[in-house]
């Protein structure tokens, strides 16, 4: 299989179905990315596609300095602050009825039972209608390095920002997600299974 680079340097010069090869290799990742970060299945749509549109018409400018695929996360963010600054609008991030982000970023679990599952996606519902409570920078942090998996250093290059703040966002917005979800009365226990794991873990690195 042809790697990023490859494909990007063939797309370059010319080739479209090297550039065809590239969307669907990251369309499902870009689509989660801004489906999280505004909410609406219809604008994140758009926004996937003006990603993609915005980096062919841009191949030329890109260096390889960063990955292709970080590349494309900072085109999606952009695309994302320019929708919510031009609606004037707090994001929904709400999960539409059956769908599950992680899934649909293409990360496969453990096979889960009916009930596992459905409890998974009520959580999962939960988490996303309480992180309308966190600042764009916390929200951008959490869903780079907890749902699209990217590492504190990929993230810092990504957002242009000291490693150090990069990790004081993600624990500071975690906190908060804790203290959004106690305040809804989610069980205690429940919590810390979701989000305690990764509080705690973050908040050892910070130290």
């Amino acid at each position: 299989m042809a790697s990023d680079e490859e494909l990007v340097a063939r797309s370059a010069g010319g080739d479209l179905e090297s550039f065809n090869q590239l969307v669907l290799r990251w369309e499902r990742p870009i689509y989660a990315l801004a489906y999280r970060v505004i909410g609406r299945e219809e604008d994140a749509r758009d926004v996937c596609q003006e990603t993609f549109l915005r980096a062919f018409r841009s191949l030329s400018a890109f260096r390889g300095q960063a990955k292709f695929s970080s590349w494309l996360y900072r085109i999606a963010l952009n695309l994302c602050r320019d929708w919510i600054r031009r609606q004037k609008r707090t994001p929904l991030v709400q999960a539409p009825e059956g769908v599950d982000i992680v899934e649909l970023a293409g990360e496969q679990g453990p096979v889960e039972s009916v009930d596992e599952l459905v409890a998974r996606r009520d959580l999962g519902a939960i988490v996303a209608r309480a992180m309308v409570a966190l600042t764009d920078d916390q929200r951008s942090a959490i869903v780079l390095k907890e749902y699209q998996g990217l590492t504190f250093q990929e993230i810092s290059d990504l957002l242009g920002c000291p490693l150090s703040t990069v990790k004081t966002r993600l624990y500071q917005g975690l906190a908060v997600l804790r203290r959004e979800l106690e305040r809804q009365g989610i069980d205690a226990e429940m919590i810390a299974r979701e989000l305690g794991r990764r509080e705690a873990a973050h908040r050892h690195m910070l130290q």
